[in-house]
């Protein structure tokens, strides 16, 4: 979506010279919306121990979650275009203990390698 602001912006001004307030205000709305994109994203961590894993998020409020890996019941790799470019990717872990809880690592690094490392961990945990 910023992509799509910031190519509008950039064409209203360099195409249209009555539309330069337009252009310069969706250029500058996509600078705020990557700003706050990557401001929320440096809040989130996940941490992986030998029994649980674990999500926190201190954006602008926090939380925090815990799985056991015994409970965990699925795990889906995903990358959408524009992450398959960037080399990253979404890995969502499902909990067998409730169909509503999941842990969603998105914009991560080596997301196919991530869900290798959980699926390792979960079955030395079930051994």
């Amino acid at each position: 979506m910023a992509f799509a602001m910031c190519a509008g912006g950039l064409f209203l001004l360099g195409e249209s010279p009555g539309h330069r307030l337009l252009g310069s205000l969706l250029v500058l709305g996509s600078i705020i919306l990557v700003g706050l994109a990557v401001f929320a994203r440096r809040g989130m961590t996940w941490r992986l121990t030998s029994d649980r894993l674990i999500e926190r998020r201190n954006v602008f409020a926090s939380s925090h979650q815990e799985m056991e890996l015994i409970d965990v019941r699925s795990i889906e790799v995903s990358r959408s275009l524009l992450q398959r470019l960037l080399g990253l990717g979404t890995v969502a872990v499902a909990s067998a203990a409730s169909a509503e809880f999941l842990i969603v690592m998105s914009d991560i690094r080596n997301p196919q390698q991530v869900a290798d490392i959980v699926r390792h961990a979960r079955l030395k945990r079930l051994a």
